[in-house]
């Protein structure tokens, strides 16, 4: 029994930039040139105002596999999606599907407004594909997964964005599929509802599903895919191991495009790593060790290297020198590297986080390379806090006061509505 849920071989789509026409006149004589046209050049070339969406795009997912699709907005990732969803088919190559697909496209889709919950838990489950009775056995769980039990005969249209999020979610987590396809989904929802969405997701390959996670978060890939593709373009830019992909993904916007042909001292390389060599996820309040290697090109005196980090919005939250840690200056001859190594504790909120390298020289205030982002780094915590950086929160008393003393605090203090 083969052990492949997806292949595809040499796949080509392409598409035609769109005309409009305002008769019938101008619409049959372009379809019908169309079809000679086509018929004469064959499907492996292109037309006047057509364009390749996918290139020779190959690829294997084997059974049970969490792989990631990512790349820049135009790669070709959603085209992917509609030809392993059956809505599109490739313009030439093979696709091969071996088992029941769903697709968690977009949440809620289908949901009607005026219908409550309970209604659109119905509605919704069958187009994703789910029977009745499918749904009848799951609905208590789903509800309970939503968090929405107190809400589920009131209309959607007056759930909040969270709640409606919730809920779509909690429907899709819940089929039963061969093959799973998530798109951008794991972004819903408050921080606790993210992580049981993670939680369920890990749940759900633990029993053998294949999961195809295509998403712009990086750390959510990192965390949920063992193997990951990178599109650009339409073609295949590189396929493997996930960390190693999104190394490459990022150093297109740092070493890939850098300008060094003027410079006297280059930034030659910058690398993360933490004690038991892990390089991408960490643990808030984990220490890591950056490695930044300079080379100079000319001699050059009075330097000092510089460690900078900024958050995923690229504000910068800290930076520092090998200077003012009260370390000597650096005099490099042409041709000779240097290589300093920080040592940083991660008192970081959970969070993505960019770690970046400068070589300057403060007397005289010059700048020689910077490198930023260099490398991307994921924090996570077992605590919901917010913000940039972890105060390491601790809760040294809780009670209530006045008359109802006797009273607990979880007593006495109600959210105004617990599932928002």
């Amino acid at each position: 029994m083969s052990q492949t849920a997806i292949a595809l071989n040499h796949v080509y789509k392409k598409f035609k930039k769109g005309e409009l026409y305002d008769s019938l006149r101008d619409l049959i004589p372009s379809l019908a040139r169309r079809f000679f046209v086509a018929r004469d050049r064959g499907n492996d070339s292109l037309g006047s105002k057509e364009f390749w969406a996918l290139q020779d795009v190959s690829f294997e997912i084997h059974k049970g596999e969490s792989f990631g699709i990512i790349g820049n907005n135009g790669a070709g990732k959603s085209t992917i999606l509609k030809l392993l969803s059956g809505i599109m088919k490739p313009t030439t190559g093979t696709l091969e599907v071996h088992g029941r697909l769903s697709a968690l496209i977009e949440i809620g889709a289908g949901f009607h407004p005026d219908l409550t919950g309970r209604e659109n838990i119905f509605l919704n489950g069958i187009i994703l594909g789910m029977t009745k009775g499918e749904i009848r056995r799951k609905f208590d769980e789903i509800v309970e997964f939503s968090g929405l039990e107190e809400f589920i005969d009131t209309p959607v249209k007056r759930y909040s964005s969270g709640m409606y999020a919730r809920l779509g979610f909690a429907v899709a987590a819940h089929l039963e599929p061969d093959i799973l396809v998530i798109d951008e989904v794991l972004s819903v929802g408050d921080y606790v509802f993210q992580r049981r969405c993670i939680e369920k997701m890990d749940a759900i390959l633990n029993t053998g599903v294949t999961i195809i996670f295509v998403s712009h978060n990086l750390e959510a890939v990192a965390g949920l895919c063992q193997r990951t593709l990178l599109l650009g373009h339409g073609k295949v830019i590189e396929a493997g191991p996930t960390k190693e992909v999104i190394k490459t993904y990022m150093n297109q916007g740092s070493y890939g495009q850098r300008q060094l042909i003027d410079k006297e001292v280059v930034i030659s390389k910058v690398s993360v790593h933490g004690k038991d060599g892990e390089d991408i996820r960490f643990e808030t309040g984990q220490k890591i060790y950056c490695e930044i290697e300079i080379a100079a090109r000319v001699r050059c005196c009075g330097l000092s290297i510089a460690l900078l980090v900024t958050d995923n919005n690229h504000f910068e939250i800290f930076n520092t020198s090998t200077e003012r840690l009260k370390h000597p200056t650096i005099c490099l001859d042409a041709g000779e590297s240097w290589k300093c190594e920080y040592e940083v504790c991660l008192n970081l909120a959970p969070g993505t986080y960019h770690l970046g390298a400068a070589v300057y020289r403060y007397d005289v205030q010059k700048e020689y390379d910077t490198l930023l982002p260099a490398a991307t780094i994921y924090v996570s915590s077992d605590i919901d806090i917010k913000g940039v950086t972890n105060l390491y929160p601790r809760v040294v008393s809780l009670h209530a006061i006045g008359k109802n003393d006797s009273k607990t605090s979880r007593d006495l203090i109600r959210p105004a509505c617990s599932a928002i």
